[in-house]
């Protein structure tokens, strides 16, 4: 059972990263797909209401369904995430110089891009 205060959190960030999926809609480098999934999952874990908007959502709900019953995400999604993530990381080592934090940073992105590297790619087609 969550706490208040988590709850509270948890509903923060998932409004937030919804904001920014909208946001990455319209912005070339800014992924749109794992915020919206991230804020499904924030969503899910802190508001029945708010999580059942979003999966019910006539845009961001088939995205939400793809992800999971197993049928992934799209190729260029996959691969624009990817890139935004080694971006990021390499701008925050190049900031903040502190070899164990980059190592720490290194692992972290390795992790996320393997497992999206795994997901099925989601061609817009039912199978």
């Amino acid at each position: 059972m969550l706490t208040p205060i988590k709850r509270i959190l948890l509903i923060i960030a998932g409004i937030l990263s919804l904001v920014l999926g909208i946001i990455g809609a319209f912005v070339p480098l800014l992924p749109t797909v794992p915020l919206v999934l991230l804020a499904a999952y924030c969503f899910g874990r802190s508001s029945e209401r708010l999580h059942q908007r979003l999966i019910n959502h006539r845009y961001f709900g088939p995205i939400i369904d793809n992800f999971q019953t197993g049928k992934g995400i799209p190729k260029r999604v996959k691969y624009r995430t990817i890139a935004v993530i080694w971006l990021s990381m390499g701008f925050s080592c190049w900031m903040v110089a502190k070899l164990w934090l980059c190592v720490i940073l290194i692992v972290i992105g390795l992790g996320v891009s393997i497992y999206l590297l795994r997901m099925p790619d989601y061609n817009g087609h039912n199978n």
